[in-house]
């Protein structure tokens, strides 16, 4: 039904579907739905308070409250994965809008993080620091330049 849902807006848009569009319409729809992006986390939920708020709606495979890498502490969101679609639906369903710790929660169906591009930091594939945007080269061959 989503499909159908996502196709028809897809050919509303301009009269005919992309192609590009309807791949990445079908590829979406395909993979299963059991992944589920919880926004709104107070400071004090943590992986097993998230696992339990969730684990009336079926089996959870994963429960995972994000953290900052220096601090460790929490930053809000987190992720709850199911072992079946439906479980997965009918805790989205009955979870978002509703308080947890204190803080009204939003959940929705995670989304694949998208490819990860050059994006100036880390490096370019020329061996160079920040991409194809400039920067150190790692060319200096020293000797008199004037400078």
């Amino acid at each position: 039904m989503a499909f159908c849902g996502k196709l028809g807006m897809l050919v509303r848009q301009n009269g005919q579907a992309p192609k590009a569009s309807l791949i990445n319409a079908v590829r979406f729809m395909s993979q299963s739905q059991t992944k589920l992006f919880v926004g709104g986390l107070s400071w004090g939920t943590d992986d097993s308070s998230l696992k339990e708020a969730f684990s009336n709606f079926g089996d959870i495979t994963e429960a995972k409250v994000i953290t900052e890498r220096e601090s460790g502490k929490s930053r809000g969101f987190g992720f709850v994965t199911y072992d079946s679609n439906e479980s997965a639906s009918s805790a989205q369903s009955a979870m978002d809008g509703q308080e947890l710790n204190g803080r009204n929660i939003r959940v929705s169906f995670a989304n694949d993080r998208p490819p990860r591009s050059d994006s100036g930091y880390g490096g370019g594939n020329d061996g160079s620091y920040g991409g194809n945007r400039g920067g150190y080269r790692g060319n200096y061959r020293g000797g008199d330049d004037g400078f």
